[in-house]
């Protein structure tokens, strides 16, 4: 079968935001052996999006619509969708409730227009949404297959994933199981990545290797189609094997893991304490480590130490090494996290100092970046890295960059026990 995908949203006519949805549909739609062969954009507007649907339905058997599911005046595909191919809207208790308990859960006040996103089309399987409000559906009618999924990417991405791919796998009659693995790397760019597994990506046809750029990570999503899912997992292992003998060391977890969420599962298995100190990124990381749930086992508190006689007073870095190779150097870094694991009395002391920009400092380019990591009982290191960015995107960059160095710092460690 083919397919059709209709990005709904004014939004994206003004360039406001991108259309990541389209990509990420493609890839996954490619996977379950159905081609696309047209990208659609249409503002909120009905009688345009009306005009949309049936020229899609003059050549796609399939429609799926991204956004336009939400609470607003604006909101209007489905209300669209509904009168073109003449069903009704119908309330869905479970979504209704779902949205209620949210309201009650933030503690705010509903309102009334809030009820309209638990409307669906009738006759419609409702998509449970995970990460949000608006439920998604699917729907049979006229020879065609309409899906709706919502328009923000972290409600849309995993509601395709864990219902919607399953609901089309069956409606368009697969009999092969469609088992998928996800990949995640940092420290290698995507392009690099492509080149690294060219042969890999090209000789594969099933499973078949699909690299997606996220934000500051790199995927790879591996795709097996068999009818026994056993053996669809044997041929992801194989074709794992292979990319892990080209790019293994920069591969730190699968699905939507992040780097912070590993890191915290490391330290909580072994019972580790960390603390930070931070001077360019100024708390970013201790941000990044106490939004995990139960951070509290493993994180006791760090210190933001932007200026020198914060450094110096607080966390004890030598004058003499201030003076003798400044607040940008291997021998601060190093001071930092060994100074700050003692004083917190944790077993792992990790550091930040570096220029963020706009301009140099202590005669050191912008993008000029220190991270020092101590252990207690083991030497410490430093890992000196050269970003090139926004001011905003090296410290974010900076404290990823600290947290995939210790992550791999650990597990080799664990690995040599």
């Amino acid at each position: 079968m083919n397919a059709e995908i209709i990005a709904v949203g004014s939004e994206l006519l003004l360039g406001q935001i991108v259309n990541t949805n389209a990509r990420f549909l493609s890839q996954q739609l490619a996977g379950l052996g159905i081609d696309v062969y047209y990208h659609t954009v249409v503002g909120d507007n009905p009688d345009r999006l009306k005009s949309a649907i049936k020229i899609a339905e003059s050549r796609s058997k399939i429609i799926i619509f991204t956004g336009g599911l939400g609470p607003t005046k604006d909101d209007l595909t489905k209300e669209t969708i509904a009168r073109h191919i003449g069903t009704e809207l119908v309330m869905n208790n479970e979504a209704l409730e779902t949205i209620e308990q949210y309201f009650k859960r933030t503690n705010r006040v509903m309102t009334e227009n809030n009820r309209k996103q638990a409307l669906i089309l009738e006759g419609s399987l409702v998509l449970p949404n995970d990460h949000g409000m608006a439920p998604g559906m699917v729907l049979k009618s006229g020879g065609h297959i309409y899906m709706l999924l919502p328009g923000p990417p972290k409600e849309m991405e995993p509601m395709f994933l864990n219902y919607g791919s399953k609901e089309l796998a069956l409606l368009t009659g697969a009999k092969e199981q469609i088992v998928s693995r996800v990949l995640r790397f940092f420290g290698i760019g995507e392009a690099a990545l492509e080149t690294e597994i060219m042969d890999i990506i090209d000789e594969q046809k099933n499973p078949t290797v699909a690299p997606l750029a996220g934000e500051g990570d790199v995927t790879l999503r591996l795709t097996a189609k068999h009818r026994d899912e056993m053996k669809a997992q044997a041929m992801l292992d194989e074709v794992e094997a292979k990319i892990r003998q080209r790019v293994g060391q920069y591969i730190y977890g699968y699905e939507n893991t992040t780097l912070f969420v590993e890191l915290a599962n490391v330290l909580k298995e072994r019972k580790w304490t960390i603390t930070s100190a931070e001077s360019l990124t100024g708390g970013l990381f201790q941000q990044e480590i106490t939004s995990i749930s139960g951070a509290s086992s493993i994180f006791k508190g760090g210190i933001v130490c932007y200026s020198n006689e914060i450094k110096q007073d607080l966390v004890q870095v030598k004058q003499e090494t201030l003076e003798t190779y400044g607040s940008v150097s291997e021998e601060c870094a190093r001071e930092l996290a060994e100074n700050v694991m003692k004083i917190f009395g944790t077993d792992i002391g990790i550091s930040f100092t570096g220029v963020a920009g706009p301009d140099e400092l202590e005669g050191k380019p912008v993008g000029t970046i220190f991270i020092g990591i101590a252990l207690k009982g083991r030497p410490s290191i430093v890992e000196r890295i050269k970003l090139s960015g926004s001011r905003g995107a090296n410290r974010n960059r900076a404290v990823r960059y600290g947290c995939y160095f210790l992550l791999k710092y650990l597990r080799e460690l664990q690995d040599a026990i």
